[in-house]
């Protein structure tokens, strides 16, 4: 079926969006600016990143009552069809706290992560979701898997195992810390965990009750700030080494250091303006397209922002090329897509059928037409 204007809308929003918010975050990883004791340093605020994400999300929610109000006023019966505010209103908020909890955590670990590796193998690694996903479904939504969706966990393992062989070479090759380059790689991959957990949960409560995109991201946005706000208390008193704590306190997290940062940089600012943003809208169109296409087309073109990521730190020179993450990315995107029943196993099963097609008959086939033609041969009678 083909898609209509407004579909292909939020899938084009959704690549650009989305790969806007991860380079934002890492272009903001870059900036080195003077912070609250004069000396210049990386701005390497992961948690504060967060709750810059967490408030993009909060404006959905501004945006949903927004456009309620001014569809309700208008008493036509458009607030229930217009795309930004159909669906159910009649639901409990807390059936979202879990999710919005398992966003946080996993966005703050991911968010110290990227600020270890590279942009494109963040993006890349976050395709290991697919095989917590792939457990937990097993053990709490009663799912079975067959050989496809075995076949397709493991390429993702060895697509992943591939990347990260390719991140020690080219830390190696840049005298790098490679040590900071592996556990940004791992700590990246032990948050889909959360993420996988945030998934079942999602699926196993909160799909099905058509609660509107706007409305399901802000109050994830509302959960998830003041959780990371709360979280960041405790976190201004923990003491750390570089590379996690390369702040003027020494901590974790140092909340009034990171604000005097953006204060004394206008392209920090930017950025943290550009995570806020796109992040908004990134959320509200992949849940769009959830409810409007499919979760598979949502994953398709997660992997498509991760080609767009990549492309964009190799030209910016972010990083260098290296053919071994080429190869785990192809691996990557074969298991995603056997995982998930997309192309490959349509692929698969249309070069079967050609070759059935054109298989030579076997013997016992040659004779039993051969016997069948002598039957109804005239001549032969």
């Amino acid at each position: 079926m083909a898609w209509t204007t407004y579909q292909k809308f939020l899938a084009l929003f959704m690549v650009i969006t989305g790969s806007f918010n991860t380079l934002s975050v890492k272009y903001a990883d870059r900036q080195v600016v003077s912070g609250a004791d004069g000396v210049p340093r990386h701005f390497n605020h992961p948690f504060m990143q967060s709750s810059f994400m967490f408030v993009g999300e909060m404006l959905c929610f501004l945006v949903f009552k927004l456009a309620y109000a001014y569809l309700n006023r208008k008493n036509d019966g458009s607030v229930d069809t217009n795309q930004l505010t159909k669906g159910s209103r009649n639901f409990n908020p807390l059936v979202l706290f879990i999710p919005a909890s398992c966003d946080m955590i996993a966005t703050s670990i991911m968010y110290v992560g990227l600020n270890l590796t590279y942009a494109s193998s963040f993006q890349m690694l976050r395709g290991s979701v697919i095989v917590f996903t792939g457990i937990l479904s097993m053990g709490f939504l009663n799912r079975k898997f067959g050989a496809r969706e075995w076949s397709g966990i493991i390429m993702v393992i060895i697509g992943l195992a591939l990347v990260g062989a390719s991140d020690l070479i080219m830390g190696k090759e840049n005298t790098s810390d490679t040590n900071s380059i592996i556990t940004g790689d791992l700590l990246i991959i032990c948050a889909q965990v959360i993420t996988a957990v945030q998934m079942v949960v999602e699926e196993k409560y909160v799909a099905g009750q058509d609660i509107p995109a706007l409305q399901a991201v802000g109050w994830e946005g509302i959960f998830g700030f003041i959780g990371i706000c709360l979280a960041m208390i405790p976190l201004n008193f923990i003491h750390a080494n570089p590379p996690f704590a390369d702040n003027s306190r020494g901590t974790l997290e140092a909340t009034i250091d990171a604000f005097i940062q953006i204060g004394n940089s206008g392209r920090l600012f930017m950025s943290m303006i550009g995570i806020t943003l796109s992040i908004a809208f990134f959320n509200f169109a992949g849940i769009s397209v959830t409810k409007e296409i499919s979760a598979t087309t949502r994953m398709i073109l997660d992997s498509v922002r991760t080609i767009v990521i990549w492309a964009f730190c190799l030209a910016f020179q972010w990083q260098d090329f290296h053919y071994l993450q080429l190869i785990g990315f192809n691996i990557l995107i074969i298991g995603m897509a056997c995982y998930n029943n997309v192309v490959i196993p349509q692929l698969i099963r249309k070069c079967q059928s050609r070759l059935g097609r054109h298989r030579p008959p076997r013997s016992d086939e040659v004779r039993v037409i051969n016997t069948a033609a002598d039957e109804h041969d005239p001549e032969q009678n």
